[in-house]
């Protein structure tokens, strides 16, 4: 049978037959849309499909999708003659790697993507289902913004969405995956969710598009010069990661949700290591020079300790002096924060402290140990940075560590001074085993500052200043900055052979894996925003 008559009169004689065709060929148009030559003018643009991303994104096979028939039914402006099904959005669950994942991915073939009402509608019921069913939610967003003839219905159904994104916080994972513009308010319930993950050249962010700030400021700038990927993931830090196609970029989203736990309620997905796990590394030894002015890359450090030496790196491309990552040691998930010396001489900033925090905030929801490996001269000075609000920003990365009840292990690597010895995650606040290797040095400032401050009419009255200076100088550092000052005051726990990082810290997660810790009851902090 080719052609089905759907007018009311002929319905009712059907036969069951007839109605699975007549479903078919429903369940045809809603996946290939009203018009081919929209899919045309997809690929043109080296777009896929929501389809196609979804097919990507899950298992073969492994998709369900919910509410396909879905139309909306406002009318007005000629919608009423417009009545496609799926609504512009394809929303279901299948699994990433035999796990639960729920999606819901934008249709920019239908209605450019813009949500309306029953749109809406279906990414509520499907983040519903997610947080029920404690399993990650991946939105693959495509649209244009808010359906304008809907009018305020439209900007309701993102209020629906934006309430949900904040109860499912720290609740189960969640991904956003931009692959399309995304414009106004709908910027937001990406910027609500854990990691945003962009697509160079055919994604963008913004509230306000470039007529508008041109209309307002006299600026002239592209989409992509004003929130394209690199942008988000360099300048403003609100896209975790960027690639060059859709391709790559939905295949670390798979690889990102294997190192993640379904929900707050379970421990990350442990593996075979086939890593050994008392594996020394002689490497460690030469790779951290001696002295604490020269840069190193601390991502080499980071190779060398984990597992076959892969890791996922978050932000990679924003506040650089610092590092976060995901990575396994012994086959477990851990998450690492680190300063890079390689970067600002790896001092804290504002935004290092954000990029850090949120991490810390993110590996505490969802049962990731934290390893903290530090090596840091402190917070960078500035009146940028104090008029800018370092000392709130600072304070966000110092509450994140202090609220954190996941295992915590801190390694001072070279040297740690002041405040931001304090704030990386030192014993005062609470990590469970703070290391040190030999050449560390813990204080309140370089041998240097400190002997200008503590010994400044010495030096001032001597004949020889400088060398009285060089003299209180090694003075400072033989009787307060010697490896084992800390040590011998309990602050650090021990002092160990470099060699050993990996296999120590595979041993001392393992001792707290079941480590339980309960904060005082109350509603919630109030964390320094």
């Amino acid at each position: 049978m080719s052609v089905i008559d759907t007018t009311p009169a002929r319905r009712s004689d059907w036969t069951l037959y007839e109605r699975l065709e007549e479903l078919r060929l429903i369940r045809n148009e809603a996946r290939h849309g009203p018009d081919p030559a929209a899919t045309e003018r997809q690929h043109a643009k080296g777009k896929l499909t929501a389809y196609e991303r979804i097919a990507l994104l899950l298992d073969e096979g492994s998709f369900h999708e919910v509410e396909q028939l879905r139309r909306h039914r406002a009318t007005g402006f000629g919608l009423e003659a417009k009545k496609p099904y799926t609504d512009g959005v394809v929303t279901g669950w299948g699994t990433v790697e035999g796990r639960t994942v729920f999606v819901y991915a934008h249709d920019f073939r239908i209605f450019g993507g813009a949500l309306g009402e029953a749109h809406a509608t279906k990414i509520h019921k499907i983040m519903d289902m997610a947080i029920s069913a404690g399993a990650p939610l991946v939105s693959l967003n495509d649209g244009a913004g808010a359906r304008i003839q809907e009018g305020v219905s439209a900007l309701a159904g993102y209020g629906g969405i934006f309430q949900r994104n904040t109860k499912a916080s720290g609740v189960i994972p969640q991904i956003s995956v931009m692959l399309g513009p995304c414009a106004g308010g709908a910027a937001y319930s990406p910027a609500l969710t854990d990691f945003v993950f962009m697509v160079r050249e055919t994604s963008q962010m913004f509230i306000t598009g470039p007529d508008v700030v041109k209309a307002v400021t006299g600026e002239e700038i592209t989409q992509n010069g004003l929130g394209g990927a690199d942008v988000h993931a360099e300048t403003s830090g609100v896209a975790h990661f960027a690639y060059d196609d859709e391709e790559t970029c939905i295949a670390e989203v798979r690889y990102l949700l294997s190192l993640l736990p379904q929900n707050n309620r379970e421990l990350p997905p442990a593996v075979p290591a086939d890593d050994p796990h008392d594996r020394r590394s002689e490497a460690l030894l030469d790779l951290v020079p001696d002295d604490p002015g020269r840069v190193y890359d601390m991502r080499a450090v980071i190779e060398e300790i984990v597992d076959n030496g892969e890791f996922f790196e978050v932000h990679a491309g924003w506040a650089g002096n610092s590092l976060c990552v995901l990575a396994r040691l012994g086959g477990e998930v851990v998450g690492i924060v680190a300063n890079q010396p390689q970067s600002l001489a790896g001092v804290l900033d504002i935004e290092a402290s954000e990029k850090a925090a949120r991490f810390v905030q993110f590996c505490d929801a969802f049962n990731i140990p934290i390893v903290t490996l530090i090596d840091v001269p402190g917070f960078l000075p500035g009146i940028d940075q104090e008029h800018n609000g370092i000392i709130r920003h600072g304070a966000k990365l110092l509450y994140a560590y202090c609220n954190a009840t996941v295992p915590r292990v801190s390694v001072v690597i070279r040297k740690a001074y002041g405040g931001a010895y304090i704030v990386m995650d030192s014993r005062s606040i609470g990590a469970d085993l703070a290391l040190a290797w030999p050449g560390n040095e813990i204080a309140v400032m370089g041998a240097e500052g400190a002997a200008n401050v503590i010994f400044r009419r010495e030096i001032a009255a001597a004949d020889d200043p400088e060398a009285v200076r060089q003299q209180k100088i090694q003075e400072y550092r033989t009787q307060l900055m010697h490896p084992y000052y800390a040590a011998e005051r309990g602050l650090v726990d021990d002092v160990i052979d470099p060699r050993d990082t990996r296999s120590i810290l595979i041993g001392s997660l393992a001792m707290l894996r079941e480590k339980h810790a309960e904060l005082p009851s109350r509603k919630h902090g109030n964390p320094p925003l």
